[in-house]
C-alpha cells in the first residue's frame, strides 16, 4: 500500500510540474524526497501561480513568511501550500505534497500584492509581515499591528534591526528592584 501511495505521488509531482513549466514560463521547479515542490516564480507570476494550484486542489495556505537578504537587498515571500484531507485520497494527510512558492521582492520600499482573494487566511500572515518586516500589501483591507505596542524606524525582523539599542532605549530606563529611594 505504501509503495501504491510514493508511485501516485511520484506521477502527481512529475504530472504537476510538466504542467507547470508549459504554462508558467521561467519558473523554476524542484523537488526534493521528503514531498516537497519548490516554485521559484517572478513577482508578476505569483498570484497566477497560486490560483492555478488552488484550482488543482492545494486548497490550503499552510503559511507565509518572509526572508530578509540583506546583503542582496531583497525580500523573499514563501507561500507553503497543502491540501485539505479529502476521502480516499491518498495525498492528503500525513506525507501528502507541499508546494512551496518562493519570489524575491526589493528591499527598497517593500510592496507586493495581497493573496486574501486566493487564500483569505493570509490575512493575519501578511499584517505580521507588514508588521514585522515592513512589506507592504497592496490590495490588504487592513495592515493593522498584531504584536507590537508601537512603530519602530526599523521592523524589528529585518536584519537592520539594532537589538543592542533598542534594549539600551527600552529596559536601560527600567531602575533595579534594589534601586529603591526610602
Amino acid at each position: 500500500m505504501r509503495r501504491m501511495v510514493i508511485a501516485r505521488k511520484i506521477r502527481v509531482n512529475e504530472l504537476l510540474k510538466k504542467e507547470l513549466g508549459s504554462i508558467f514560463k521561467d519558473l523554476v521547479v524542484t523537488e526534493s524526497e521528503a514531498g516537497r515542490v519548490t516554485l521559484i516564480a517572478k513577482q508578476e507570476q505569483v498570484l497566477a501561480v497560486l490560483r492555478f494550484l488552488k484550482d488543482r486542489g492545494f486548497d490550503h495556505l499552510a503559511l507565509l513568511s518572509a526572508v530578509d537578504w540583506i546583503q542582496e537587498k531583497e525580500f523573499e515571500l514563501v507561500y507553503i501550500l497543502t491540501r485539505y484531507v479529502q476521502d480516499g485520497d491518498d495525498l492528503s494527510g500525513d506525507g501528502g505534497l507541499h508546494i512551496i512558492v518562493k519570489t524575491r521582492i526589493p528591499r527598497e520600499n517593500p510592496k507586493f500584492e495581497t493573496t486574501i482573494g486566493i487564500f483569505p487566511n493570509a490575512e493575519p500572515y501578511e499584517r505580521e509581515i507588514h508588521e514585522l518586516f515592513g512589506i507592504d500589501f497592496d490590495g490588504h483591507p487592513r495592515l493593522t499591528p498584531l504584536f507590537l505596542e508601537r512603530k519602530y524606524a526599523v521592523p524589528p525582523f529585518r536584519k537592520d534591526f539594532d537589538t543592542r539599542e533598542y534594549v539600551r532605549e527600552v529596559f536601560d530606563k527600567i531602575p533595579f528592584v534594589g534601586d529603591t529611594d526610602k
